[in-house]
């Protein structure tokens, strides 16, 4: 509940809230399941609101916003970097995400489901259906193992370590992490999609020998049932290892952004 205490401290710092808020909106915006579309913006402005209302204590200490110029330059200036902080922290994020959904591009296509695209809601982009089943996993394993809680966590972590002065510092630090998760999202969707991929292929191998041994039968026809048939089997039997996969890597995403912090932010 509000007391007028916190209402009068929100009042008398806004422009420090507002920084806050700002850092908050940028990375719901840009991480995964927060940035859906089916999300109302009025509710990502509540939550940003709120998690800015929650960090705001320590936020405001952390990082020796007292007395600042709302009308300044350098306040503007605040604002923006504030907004590229959020968006740094949530976009790597994202680029876990995608991992997911690139694996099932990987055996989409040997399935013969390459043409079967459609929008998908959650990634925001055009995915096959194979690739939007393995987001919609990730997104439920993402919210099982307290990724919103822990993302959220980690919010009010960089409020207390990170400004935009140690952003610009460390920025080598900031491109290796963006890197390295860009290279990781091939290595892990590989990973995932390998079981799947050299089954299939072996698959289509034995098939395209059949029909060179036995030109009567019709192998078109039958190898696409087959494929589909074995990808599915294999899915079904290799999920649980898969869920292990999909926390996994969600886990180390955390942990990169973690290390980040001790790299180039305060100590806390």
């Amino acid at each position: 509940m509000l007391s007028l205490g916190s209402l009068t401290a929100l009042v008398t710092s806004a422009p420090i809230f507002l920084l806050i808020a700002v850092r908050a909106f940028a990375m719901i915006q840009t991480a995964p399941v927060f940035s859906s579309t089916a999300i109302p913006m009025v509710a990502k402005v509540a939550l940003a609101g709120c998690a800015a209302y929650c960090a705001f204590p320590v936020a405001s200490v952390a990082q020796g916003w007292q007395g600042i110029d709302a009308g300044s330059l350098s306040f503007v200036f605040l604002v923006i970097g504030e907004g590229a902080i959020g968006i740094i922290i949530g976009f790597f994020i994202t680029i876990l995400f995608s991992a997911f959904g690139t694996a099932g591009q990987f055996f989409a296509f040997q399935m013969g489901f390459a043409m079967a695209e459609s929008f998908d809601p959650l990634s925001q982009v055009e995915n096959p259906l194979i690739g939007q089943f393995l987001n919609l996993v990730a997104m439920l394993i993402f919210i099982v193992i307290g990724g919103m809680q822990t993302l959220l966590l980690g919010f009010e972590r960089s409020l207390q370590s990170l400004s935009i002065v140690s952003v610009i510092a460390g920025r080598q630090s900031v491109i290796d992490l963006l890197a390295g998760g860009l290279t990781n999202l091939f290595l892990d969707a590989a990973t995932i999609a390998m079981p799947i991929m050299g089954t299939l292929f072996l698959v289509n191998l034995a098939t395209g020998l059949i029909g060179k041994a036995a030109p009567q039968i019709n192998i078109m026809t039958e190898g696409f049932p087959i494929s589909i048939g074995v990808a599915f089997i294999l899915m079904f039997g290799i999920m649980p290892f898969m869920v292990e996969a999909f926390g996994r890597v969600i886990d180390s995403g955390f942990y990169a952004i973690q290390d980040l912090f001790i790299k180039i932010g305060v100590a806390i």
